[in-house]
């Protein structure tokens, strides 16, 4: 009996033709984690803790010109049990610094942290005894966003940069098949 292999179509007619999609495609198989991990990064809320002026350039990121939405983190919270992003924006103080531990330790799992500015990220001009010379003293911080003030743009960045590293995380494998290798990989039986 000869082999038969069937071709999966991803358009029938009463289905609209979108971009450049066509029959016999890329079929992508991923792990559960990875599927997760694409939701998660596409899908942040930010804690708003504005410290200093760069807590305006924060606010704003979502205003219209900017549009922080576009990347799905649209949602500020002002609670932490809500929030998986907390960005800390400007200077932080010694006396400040537990408060920060106690609203970042409230926030479910997994979270993340981006430090904006160069007043939280390295303490920037105040270099005195009242400052915490950098947020990773007190919190760990996933992403920089150097300036002072940094602009709207570069904030948006450093969420960009920070749904990468959360796309990347570890055990995520992208397993791409083809028509071709589905016919090298298919059992005999299944082929049949």
């Amino acid at each position: 009996m000869p082999k038969r292999v069937e071709t999966i179509v991803l358009h029938d007619s009463s289905t609209p033709v979108i971009g450049d999609i066509q029959t016999g495609g890329v079929v992508k198989l991923l792990s559960i984690d990875s599927l997760l991990n694409q939701a998660r990064a596409h899908s942040l809320w930010p804690l708003t803790f504005g410290l200093a002026c760069c807590a305006i350039e924060m606010m704003s990121t979502v205003a219209s010109r900017f549009d922080l939405a576009r990347f799905g983190s649209e949602a500020f919270r002002a609670t932490p049990r809500q929030a998986d992003v907390m960005i800390i924006a400007g200077r932080l103080s010694k006396k400040m610094a537990p408060v920060l531990r106690q609203i970042y330790d409230q926030m479910p799992e997994p979270k993340w942290v981006i430090s904006m500015g160069a007043c939280a990220s390295s303490g920037g001009v105040y270099n005195n005894y009242a400052i915490v010379q950098g947020a990773d003293q007190v919190v760990p911080v996933d992403v920089y966003v150097p300036g002072c003030p940094p602009s709207p743009d570069a904030l948006i960045y450093g969420v960009l940069k920070l749904q990468e590293k959360i796309k990347t995380r570890k055990g995520n494998k992208l397993i791409e098949l083809t028509p071709r290798t589905l016919e090298q990989d298919m059992p005999a039986e299944v082929l049949a």
